[in-house]
C-alpha cells in the first residue's frame, strides 16, 4: 500500500482526534484515582448516576486501570505510526526521524501533563462525567481488559502482602487531620469534633474537681449546719459522709431536699433516705468510656478512685459534655474566682487551680501532662519545695510564687509574655533564687 495515498489533512486530522483521546484517558485515570471516596459516597447515597458509575468501577481498581491503560496505548501507538506516516510524506526519511520528537513533545503537553494537571484539580468534575463514556467501553474491551488482568495479577501477586488491611478506614490520627483541614466547611463545629477525638487520650483524673474542692455535707453536723451548706451551695448534687470522705454514704439532690423542707420535723435519717448509692470510676479510665458509662449506670456524678480505693476526687456528665462543647458559661475565666486579672495584664490564681481550668479560662498552654494542680506544675519545675518565694520561667510563662504553705504553693502571679534572651543564660540561677 502507498502511504501516499492517505491525504495529509485527513492524517493530521486523525492525530488531533487521538490526542484527544489519549488526553481524555491520562485525565480519567488522574480524576478516578484523585476522588475522594467519602465524598464519592455521599454523592451515591444521593442518587448521583455518575457516582454510582464510578464507585462501581473503582471496586475492581485492576479492570479500571486496564481498561483506560488498553485505550490509552492504543491510541498513542496508532498515532505514532501515522506521525511517522505524516513525517515521510512531508519530509522523507528525514520526517521519519523527527516524527517521533516532536509527537512525543506534543502528546506530553497535550495529552499528559494538561489534561493530568486540569484532572488533578477537579477530579470530581472531570470523573464523573468521563465515566459514561469509560463504562461501556470497558464492556467491549473487556476481553482484552481480563487477559491483562490475569497476567499482571499473577506478576504482582508475590509482592501483595496476605495480612494487608483491604478497608480504607481512617485512623483517629487520619480522621483528625481530616476535620482540621475541613474547617471552611465545618466552621465551628471543628473544636468540637477535634474534642470528641480527643475524649480518647483524655482520662477522668484530668478533669475531676480534686478532693480538697469537693462541697459536700458531712452527716455529723447539726441539722441547721447541714441545711445552711445545702443553701449555699452551687450543685445540685451533694456528697454526705460520716467521719471523713473517705467514708461516703450517699449522694443528695438537692431536688429532693426541697420536698422534706415541708415537713419542719424532719431529720437526719430522713436526709439520708433521699440519697442515692455512689458511684465509683477509676481515675484512669478514658473519658469517651465514662461518657458511656454515665448514659449506661443512669448516673450524673462519680467518685473518682485510684487504685487503692481511695477518693481523689468527683467527676460529672457536665465535666465530660464540657470537654466536647465547651464551658456552658460565656464568660469561663469571670466565673472563676481562683483567677484574678491584673491591671497590668498578669493573673493571681490560687495554687490548687487545675491546669486544664487554667487553659480553657485564659486561652493558654501550660502543660498538662503530669501535675494536676498549678501548685504541683510549679513544684515539679523547682523540683524542690522551696522555703521563700521564687520567681521561674516555664516557656512563655513567668510565674512568681506570692504564698506557700503547708508544703503547697497557695497564691501565684503568673504572666504570659516572651522570655527575655537575656534569661535564657540564667535560667537555672531564677529557679531558684529567692524574690527579695
Amino acid at each position: 500500500m502507498d502511504i501516499n495515498a492517505f491525504p495529509t489533512s485527513y492524517l493530521l486530522l486523525s492525530i488531533g482526534t487521538m490526542i484527544l483521546l489519549s488526553a481524555y484517558f491520562s485525565g480519567t485515570e488522574t480524576a478516578m484515582m484523585a476522588l475522594n471516596r467519602y465524598r464519592l459516597r455521599h454523592l451515591v447515597k444521593n442518587g448521583n448516576k455518575g457516582a454510582k458509575k464510578a464507585d462501581t468501577m473503582l471496586q475492581r481498581p485492576d479492570r479500571l486501570l486496564g481498561v483506560i491503560l488498553v485505550g490509552n496505548n492504543l491510541v498513542n501507538f496508532s498515532a505514532a505510526t501515522v506521525a511517522t506516516v505524516i513525517g515521510f510524506q512531508l519530509m522523507g526519511d528525514t520526517g521519519v526521524l523527527l516524527a517521533p520528537w516532536v509527537l512525543t513533545v506534543v502528546f506530553l503537553i497535550f495529552a499528559e501533563v494538561a489534561p493530568k494537571t486540569l484532572a488533578a484539580e477537579q477530579p470530581e468534575n472531570w470523573a464523573l462525567k468521563a465515566v459514561f463514556a469509560l463504562q461501556p467501553l470497558q464492556k467491549v474491551l473487556m476481553p482484552v481488559v481480563v487477559l491483562i488482568n490475569l497476567a499482571s495479577n499473577a506478576l504482582v501477586r508475590p509482592f501483595i502482602s496476605r495480612t494487608a488491611d483491604s478497608d480504607d478506614q481512617l485512623t483517629k490520627d487520619e480522621l483528625k487531620t481530616v476535620v482540621v483541614e475541613g474547617a471552611t466547611s465545618v466552621g465551628e463545629r471543628q473544636a468540637m469534633l477535634t474534642r470528641v477525638l480527643d475524649l480518647e487520650s483524655v482520662t477522668v483524673d484530668d478533669i475531676m474537681v480534686p478532693r480538697a474542692e469537693i462541697a459536700a455535707i458531712n452527716i455529723d453536723d447539726d441539722l441547721n449546719t447541714i441545711m445552711t451548706t445545702v443553701a449555699a451551695s452551687q450543685h445540685t448534687l451533694l456528697p454526705i459522709y460520716k467521719d471523713s470522705f473517705d467514708n461516703v454514704l450517699g449522694i443528695l439532690h438537692l431536688r429532693r431536699v426541697a420536698r422534706l423542707l415541708l415537713n419542719k420535723d424532719f431529720s437526719k435519717a430522713d436526709l439520708l433516705q433521699l440519697t442515692r448509692e455512689p458511684y465509683y470510676v477509676p481515675e484512669a479510665t478514658p473519658l469517651h468510656i465514662q461518657l458511656f458509662n454515665f448514659q449506661k449506670g443512669k448516673q450524673r456524678l462519680g467518685l473518682v478512685v485510684d487504685e487503692y480505693g481511695d477518693i481523689q476526687g468527683i467527676v460529672t456528665l457536665e465535666d465530660i459534655l464540657e470537654e466536647i462543647v465547651g464551658e456552658f458559661t460565656s464568660d469561663y475565666a469571670a466565673n472563676r474566682p481562683e483567677i484574678l486579672p491584673q491591671e497590668d495584664g498578669s493573673f493571681v490564681i490560687d495554687g490548687m487551680a487545675v491546669l486544664r481550668d487554667i487553659n480553657r479560662s485564659l486561652h493558654w498552654d501550660l502543660p498538662t501532662v503530669g501535675p494536676k494542680t498549678l501548685s504541683g506544675f510549679v513544684l515539679e519545675q523547682l523540683e524542690t519545695i522551696p522555703e521563700a518565694n521564687v520567681c521561674l520561667w516555664a516557656g512563655e510563662y513567668q510565674i512568681e510564687t506570692l504564698q506557700i504553705k503547708d508544703n503547697i504553693v497557695k497564691t501565684l502571679t503568673i504572666r504570659r509574655q516572651p522570655k527575655p534572651e537575656s534569661d535564657a543564660d540564667q535560667e537555672a540561677e531564677e529557679n531558684t533564687q529567692p524574690v527579695v
